[in-house]
């Protein structure tokens, strides 16, 4: 699954500083004890061990100060840590530390409804990034009332980092990408996979198998407890709606609201191989809006006044750089990775179409620009892929003959070409994992579990396909899905449509929620000219990623 965090609006929207239907009531703010769960995560020493971890947690509580320079953040953040077992197996053995950041509610005490803590999704993202949110006009009454948390789940930046190889040979430009794979490609790939599994295995060793998304679930109770929250608020984005789900189901009596923002399809056949199959074939279409709307404006871009024909101009400049990178940077692979962005983000489309009409026309600099990797951001993007690829690889099984891989990738790229093998050899890792892996966990809810939780997805998302938030909405009863019609921006919570934030704002305010579901219509289309000078950077996981 190749994501690239979501809370892409939250995101995007920061850039430019440093979510009416019948309502009932959510959960209140002050409502407490516990609920008729489905304990899904059956009593055992992991269970115990989180209960272990969580009583300390509340004891000692966060300590915030100063935040260090390495993050980047304004002096209006406050950061700290938390400490959680590497292993909740035997909480009193090796721990780990877990940064987290905070801006206290901007409101009354009598507005005050305790932390929201957002998690952005990758696997491999960091949300320290997300108390700057209150700046937004779309979370100017949520940051009223809730001191915005955010934090690097295990593994990720200063939490307890793992890698898997150098940062310089994970930016290493440029490099190949054939859309249909000729045999020598496809070996010197499963080579190049079964080396990188080998060395998260080498560099991470046994602290390896502890990076799943069962114990990000875990730490997350322990965070809540750290912060003092009887019952969690989080809002998740993309694969933070999956581990957040887990939570739902483990610790149900524990939540209060929950903001579930492009779900990732919670079934137990999905995790993980069938749901990039699926977000591969989901691309596909999503690669077709994005030629559709650059040859409504052919008389901007110039790349031609049909889907196809932009699609042959990009399939021209993909084999001219498999000949001659451009800025020596910049081969297919490279430039697979930016166009890919403009299968999560319409607001890339402006800039991105720009970019390849202008090398056909000679000038290859905006080209070099947007799709070079980064040296600065080699560390982070590395990082970023190493818990990917950890998390994935240890949540569940894989199949592990190559030939399983080679099939079906090569079935699905006859129908779906344009992400289809780049995906797989993003995922080839878990082929050549070291076991143990888990079996995944039913995520589920009886009628009655949980509190009234929120799903937010856009119709066309090709990340985390629309099934999947139709399925969660199914999983955990008496959730309330809202729908961007017609749309496919990946994380739509806190962007540019002004519905889908209203009812965000209903809900994590007042408590309020549509009956059952609700739809908004979609955010307007690019300009092909104004967007391309205000382009968001990239959010983390890097392009690399």
């Amino acid at each position: 699954m190749r994501t690239r965090g979501a809370g892409y609006g939250l995101v995007a929207a920061l850039g430019s500083l440093v979510l009416s239907a019948l309502t009932v009531p959510a959960a209140s703010g002050t409502a407490s004890g516990p609920a008729a769960g489905l304990r899904a995560d059956p009593p055992g020493p992991e269970t115990r061990g989180t209960a272990v971890a969580a009583e300390r947690a509340a004891a000692k509580g966060v300590a915030f100060g100063p935040c260090p320079d390495s993050e980047g953040l304004p002096e209006t953040v406050g950061c700290g840590t938390v400490e959680v077992p590497l292993d909740y197996a035997d909480p009193d053995g090796t721990r780990i530390t877990l940064t987290v950041s905070r801006i206290a509610a901007a409101g009354e005490p009598a507005e005050h409804q305790g932390a929201l803590v957002y998690n952005p999704g990758g696997p491999g993202a960091s949300g320290m990034f997300f108390p700057l949110v209150g700046q937004l006009d779309a979370f100017k009454g949520i940051a009223r009332a809730y001191d915005l948390v955010g934090y690097a789940p295990r593994g990720v930046a200063r939490s307890a980092p793992i890698s898997c190889e150098e940062p310089s040979a994970h930016i290493k430009a440029p490099s190949g990408s054939e859309t249909y794979p000729s045999r020598s490609f496809k070996r010197e790939r499963v080579a190049e996979a079964r080396a990188y599994a080998e060395g998260c295995a080498r560099r991470s060793g046994p602290a390896l198998r502890h990076y799943t998304s069962l114990n990000n679930a875990r730490d997350l109770d322990v965070l809540r407890a750290a912060l003092g929250q009887e019952r969690l608020t989080f809002m998740g984005a993309s694969y933070g709606t999956y581990f957040g789900a887990l939570y739902a189901t483990m610790f149900p009596s524990h939540v209060r609201r929950m903001v579930f923002d492009s779900a990732v399809h919670p079934g137990v056949e999905k995790i993980w191989y069938r749901s990039n199959l699926d977000q591969s074939f989901a691309f596909e279409a999503r690669w077709a809006d994005f030629r559709a709307w650059v040859a409504r404006h052919d008389d901007v871009f110039g790349l031609g006044d049909t889907p196809g024909a932009v699609g042959r101009r990009y399939d021209e400049v993909k084999a001219r750089l498999a000949v001659e990178p451009a800025g020596g940077t910049v081969g297919p692979a490279q430039l697979q990775s930016a166009f890919l962005g403009a299968g999560y983000y319409d607001d890339y489309w402006p800039a991105r179409a720009k970019a390849l009409s202008e090398y056909l026309r000679g000038n290859e600099k905006p080209l070099v620009q947007q799709a070079s990797p980064k040296k600065e951001w080699a560390a982070e993007s590395e990082n970023s892929r190493a818990v990917y690829t950890a998390n994935l690889c240890n949540d569940a099984p894989w199949p592990t003959d190559w030939a399983v891989w080679e099939r079906d990738n090569d079935a699905l790229a006859r129908k779906a070409p344009f992400e289809t093998w780049d995906n797989a050899w993003m995922n080839l890792p878990c082929a050549f994992w070291s076991p143990p892996r888990q079996r995944p966990l039913e995520v589920r809810t009886r009628w009655g579990a949980l509190p009234t939780v929120l799903i937010l997805a856009a119709e066309r998302d090709a990340a985390t396909p629309y099934e999947g938030a139709k399925e969660l909405a199914r999983r955990l009863k008496g959730a309330v899905l809202i729908t961007e019609e017609d749309a496919g921006t990946h994380g739509v919570g806190g962007g540019s449509n002004d519905c889908v934030n209203a009812y965000l704002e209903d809900y994590l305010v007042r408590g309020e929620a549509p009956v059952r579901r609700a739809s908004c219509a979609p955010h307007p289309e690019p300009d092909p000219v104004s967007l391309e000078r205000r382009l968001p950077q990239p959010v983390l996981p890097r392009p690399a990623v």
